[in-house]
């Protein structure tokens, strides 16, 4: 976290920043190289903390009522592979449904028996070598398959096995350490007593509330609470998609999710490439993981002001005729960060009206394009991070149910300069005591607070300075006091 500042974030942040150097490297085997670029070294005890906690995978299932779908919804999937594909072997069509060839074999007999597929060829080792292709029967039963539901992929997971998954692991009572919060924050500087605060909220799995003056690390605390639940808290299991009602919802984010179990995926021959020989393809390893399921690390999802009531609800694709979970469900099990609180597109009395009994029962509901309404965990740490007052954004009736309010003041002089010391180590300038100083009199003690960015703020305008003219980069009394008169704003007298 070397190259992480005090402050950041706070005052309308795009969106697309806010995941900046929020994760920490993963510990898991055979890291891909986005993961080894964003590595960073790690204690033995930190890494000892994060594989405390085994992930509780879901069982493989061993018939048709185990994986919890009906013939229909298998024979459906298999219909649609083969349209798509013209012909595959029995073990491709199991790789691609992320079933085991048993459980897909009940549907192939039954699609074999009423003459919807046929087998164009196949060895000696078995129906899974066998090679289908559809009849004409089968042709239009697959193309009313498409009209229901267009959805092609791993099979879903039923909406019971889901919610069972999400309550095994949920965030409430996850282990939290001094050490491993403190890794956490690494490179960070913190006010005095502030883990003290955090460690018991994320203990506890609830709410929190951080709020502030701008410009002094809101954001980056949020963001280092995610980075802790993402590299220490362990890892958890999400589908590729749930069933319920008849209709299918797709949870697995490959940009919000971190996957953990590619290596050994590829090992069990679960991958998106072809194999090298049509015989190796019929090795398939079902293992005990049901592979309907992906391995992550904890998810960290950020929203800012571009949040609307519209987010929080399925989102129905009417061409496909399948949904994709909300955010907040995509985020069962991890944390949801919404950024400057108070200044998105719907109010927040309004946005905290949908969320007062989720907050309070651990249970949100979501309404079909049919009216048919179901639940769904609600199974996240929730942190609001705002510059407002919490009292003139909502009513005590809600703060109650945000547990823990963390507020992030200005820093003190010992503190600001330890950041201005910090942001000089980053940028390699010579921190210079004559010209904090000279800063400290001509500002801030005339009543202007301190705010964490401010060094950050100041040295960017003082490299811009110094590029322009062709001078090295450095700190002095004349171009600190140059940068503040450019970035203070004085109101005219």
């Amino acid at each position: 976290m070397s190259d992480i500042k005090p402050a950041g974030g706070d005052g309308g942040a795009p969106v697309f920043d806010l995941y900046t150097d929020l994760f920490a490297p993963r510990v898991t085997p055979q890291p891909t190289k986005a993961q080894a670029a964003a590595a960073r070294p790690t204690s033995r005890a930190a890494v000892m903390a994060t594989n405390a906690a085994p992930a509780i995978a879901p069982r493989s299932p061993n018939s048709l009522k185990e994986c919890g779908l009906t013939t229909s919804q298998v024979t459906d999937a298999i219909l649609k592979e083969l349209y798509l594909h013209g012909s595959l072997l029995g073990a491709d069509i199991a790789r691609s449904v992320r079933l085991p060839f048993p459980v897909l074999d009940e549907g192939l007999r039954f699609l074999k028996d009423t003459r919807s597929i046929e087998v164009g060829q196949g060895e000696m080792i078995g129906r899974i070598s066998y090679r289908f292709m559809l009849t004409d029967l089968g042709r239009a039963r697959a193309k009313e398959a498409f009209e229901t539901c267009r959805y092609i992929g791993p099979a879903p997971v039923p909406l019971e096995q889901y919610v069972e998954q999400c309550r095994r692991q949920a965030v409430t009572g996850m282990a939290c350490t001094p050490d491993t919060l403190r890794a956490a924050f690494e490179g960070f500087i913190m006010p005095s007593g502030l883990l003290e605060e955090l460690g018991p909220a994320v203990c506890s799995g609830k709410s929190i509330f951080v709020f502030g003056p701008p410009g002094n690390g809101k954001t980056m605390i949020a963001k280092a609470l995610g980075r802790f639940l993402n590299t220490y808290g362990g890892e958890i299991y999400v589908p590729y998609a749930i069933t319920t009602e008849g209709s299918v919802i797709t949870v697995y984010d490959p940009v919000l999710h971190q996957t953990t179990d590619d290596a050994e995926l590829a090992s069990m021959g679960v991958t998106n490439g072809q194999t090298s020989s049509e015989r190796a393809s019929y090795i398939v390893s079902d293992g005990p993981v049901d592979l309907r399921w992906r391995r992550i690390r904890r998810p960290v999802v950020i929203v800012g002001g571009e949040l609307t009531l519209d987010m929080l609800e399925l989102q129905y694709n009417k061409v496909a005729q399948f949904y994709s979970a909300p955010l907040h469900v995509k985020a069962n099990g991890g944390v949801f960060l919404i950024d400057d609180f108070g200044r998105q597109l719907v109010r927040p009395k309004d946005l905290l009206n949908r969320w007062i009994l989720p907050l309070e029962d651990k249970i949100d509901y979501m309404t079909m394009v049919t009216g048919r309404k179901f639940s769904v965990p609600f199974e996240q740490l929730i942190i609001f991070s705002t510059n407002l007052d919490p009292k003139d954004l909502v009513d005590d009736a809600f703060l109650r149910r945000i547990r823990h309010k963390v507020k992030i003041d200005p820093p003190d002089k010992p503190h600001f300069q330890r950041i201005f010391e910090l942001v000089c180590r980053q940028r390699q300038v010579s921190f210079d005591k004559e010209s904090f100083e000279a800063l400290y009199t001509d500002h801030y003690d005339h009543g202007r607070l301190p705010r964490s960015s401010d060094p950050r703020d100041l040295l960017e305008i003082v490299d811009s300075i110094c590029r322009f003219k062709r001078e090295p980069v450095r700190m002095s009394p004349d171009l600190i006091r140059d940068a503040a008169q450019r970035f203070f704003y004085k109101p005219q007298p």
